[in-house]
């Protein structure tokens, strides 16, 4: 019943401010798509440089609309409402809090890449994609989300939520194979970059979209980061409710 909780409260949030989710969702993956994708024609790989941009901006969407779902929300209601507080209280357990805010973030960031499929398909693509696509990148939500309740977590104030997105989500989203390839870069950079989340996630939905067969590795690449952000989430909340 807590995740239930959880999630009826992020729905209720997400009908309210529908319009604004929508809109925010839109912009820059638009803009990425119009100036990198239809305003510079060139191509990647012997393709059209689309087929190798909108699988990345996909899988980008998810990472940006999962941890923003979270991280200033979370934020606001552990500082300023002491939501948290409240909820060590009550009778929810604080696992099903946590996986509650988990889910929720990641549908969340679900919805931002439908937003953006849905936007694209009129343009001409042979790219596809499968009920492994949308697996992946609900995984990828996911670690995304864990990532975000632990900065959270972290924050000493509601402006430490943007910085977090200036000092790691920014540069995921232009580094982590979305809109080059990670062999182009140096060695020692390129390995460090190419372990981070988002790069699997863009690898394997690259691979579906173009009709191979991914390495399925990503998967548990994401799961173990998944397992570690919950970890340490778990390890934090009920750390504070022992004080």
């Amino acid at each position: 019943m807590g995740i239930l909780a959880v999630l009826w409260e992020k729905w209720t949030e997400f009908k309210r401010d529908f319009y604004k989710i929508t809109v925010a969702a839109m912009i820059s993956p638009l803009m990425y798509l119009l100036v990198f994708g239809l305003g510079i024609q060139t191509t990647s790989h012997g393709e059209p440089y689309l087929n190798f941009l909108i699988p990345g901006i996909v899988s980008m969407v998810t990472m940006t609309g999962s941890f923003g779902a979270v991280a200033q929300n979370m934020s606001v209601q552990r500082l300023y409402e002491k939501a948290l507080d409240q909820i060590m209280v009550s009778p929810t357990p604080l696992w099903q809090f946590i996986v509650g805010q988990v889910i929720g973030g990641s549908l969340r960031g679900m919805y931002a890449a439908l937003v953006i499929l849905l936007l694209i398909s009129p343009i001409r693509t042979t790219l596809q994609f499968t009920p492994l696509t949308f697996v992946i990148l609900f995984l990828n939500g996911m670690v995304f989300s864990t990532m975000a309740l632990v900065l959270s977590f972290l924050a000493k104030s509601y402006t430490d939520a943007p910085r977090y997105n200036t000092y790691l989500i920014m540069p995921m989203s232009f580094l982590c194979n979305t809109f080059f390839s990670t062999s182009q870069m140096p060695h020692g950079i390129r390995e460090i970059v190419a372990a981070l989340p988002l790069s699997q996630t863009s690898e394997m939905v690259r691979a579906i979209a173009a009709g191979n067969a991914p390495d399925l590795t990503g998967i548990l690449v994401l799961g173990a980061y998944l397992v570690v952000f919950s970890a340490i989430s778990f390890v934090f909340i009920y750390k504070k409710k022992n004080l």
